[in-house]
């Protein structure tokens, strides 16, 4: 018998509780065999069979010994039996988490250490959006170890979230941070599987975005233009007032946006590199930036393409970028935002629930009412289901535009 072998825990480390005083309710015991000689590793307390030994960190490749209990085991012989099969396990690579898992709350640190590291791996606006959603996990169980959450814990989190008031969208969106979490955990070798079971995503009801028209669009690039700015804010009836300080590259930034269905960000990131006047398309995407990760092209339409040459008649000569930025200075930066911009215009233009996706919807919808086939739209805004999504979000626009063509047939 080893009186340093007493752990207070015995899952615990045995590196941390290696000179503890023998526990009151009984001390451990080595295990002999039928010759009566000890057998190595096995160790009995109360009736209940341990097995101590070392285990490697995969994440950190540094090895601990553990004293892990034989839950099975009710005899001498069951007990050896169990600690051969762990050790075959450990050199089969497949043995199952041992010891104490961190919690919640001490794991999600490391978790975005490890991609504020691997910056290739996901954006800091992703990692963003995961620590607002991860948030609530925390208050609710930050003080559970990563084994011991369950399928209930994530039932009872999802039931608390939605009495909250908290959309559907945003609780399945708090799933799937969770789920990455312990995904990440299981790569580290903190976890064999994920223990939390699968949850079919509650339903959501799609946001209906307002169509607007294209004198609409141009009415949110016309308001810049118009003295009706003063100190930065709009300006009261009568209270003299200039133009925005970007109204024209603000303009260009909405219409562009309209004219090829991009998103913001990657409109943003955009150089004249990007623009191939040879093949008529523009290139979206050359940073691997995109949401998808992935380059794609647009097809010129006339009013891209006449916007672009517009634009480049006024191209700043010491920028690479289409929207530099006007505070550049001596280094060639691109311009980060225009929400103040648009928050200005649309009060100016009376059209207060416009944003820069409405253009993206704006220009789809257009495509659709055209008759563009789902398939080269999808291609074109950079959806990688062929136009699935195109035909469940815009396929009314296309029957009503098909509706509309059958009127005009004429039988003589």
């Amino acid at each position: 018998m080893q009186r340093d072998a007493t752990p207070g825990n015995p899952g615990a480390p045995a590196d941390n509780i290696e000179g503890k005083r023998p526990s009151r309710r009984g001390t451990y015991q080595k295990v002999h065999d039928a010759r009566k000689r000890p057998v190595r590793g096995l160790w009995v307390r109360n009736g209940r069979y341990y097995a101590r030994v070392a285990v490697q960190n995969p994440g950190t490749g540094i090895a601990k010994v553990l004293r892990v209990p034989l839950e099975k085991a009710g005899t001498d012989a069951e007990a050896q039996a169990a600690l051969r099969r762990l050790l075959i396990q450990r050199e089969d690579r497949s043995l199952p988490t041992l010891g104490q898992t961190p919690k919640l709350s001490e794991y999600v640190p490391q978790y975005f250490a490890h991609y504020e590291q691997a910056m290739h791996e996901k954006r800091p606006s992703t990692l963003n959006s995961e620590r607002a959603h991860l948030s609530h996990w925390l208050k609710q169980l930050g003080g559970v170890r990563l084994h011991r959450l369950t399928s209930k814990m994530v039932d009872q989190f999802i039931a608390q979230r939605q009495a909250a008031g908290a959309a559907p969208r945003t609780v399945n969106l708090e799933v799937i941070c969770l789920r990455n979490v312990l995904h990440r955990a299981v790569k580290e070798g903190l976890l064999k599987a994920v223990t939390i079971g699968d949850h079919k995503p509650l339903k959501c009801k799609p946001h209906q975005r307002a169509l607007f028209t294209d004198a609409q669009v141009e009415a949110i690039c016309a308001a810049g233009f118009r003295p009706v700015f003063a100190g930065g804010k709009l300006a009261k009836s009568g209270e003299p007032g200039v133009p925005l300080k970007n109204a024209q590259q603000f303009a260009d930034f909405v219409r562009l946006l309209a004219r090829c269905g991009s998103r913001m960000s990657e409109t943003l990131r955009l150089k004249w590199s990007d623009v191939h006047w040879t093949t008529e398309q523009l290139q979206i995407g050359t940073d691997k930036l995109t949401k998808n990760g992935q380059t794609r092209v647009v097809d010129f339409n006339p009013r891209l393409k006449a916007h672009l040459r517009d634009m480049e008649s006024r191209r700043a000569p010491d920028s690479e970028w289409l929207f530099p930025s006007p505070q550049r200075g001596a280094r060639d930066e691109r311009a980060k935002s225009f929400r103040e911009s648009l928050r200005l215009a649309r009060a100016a233009a009376g059209l207060p629930a416009f944003g820069f996706h409405d253009c993206r919807h704006f220009f789809i919808s257009m495509c659709v009412m055209s008759g563009v086939d789902f398939m080269t739209i999808a291609k074109w805004v950079g959806h990688r289901d062929g136009g699935v999504l195109i035909g469940k979000v815009y396929g009314h626009l296309n029957d009503e535009h098909t509706k509309k063509q059958a009127q005009r047939i004429e039988f003589k």
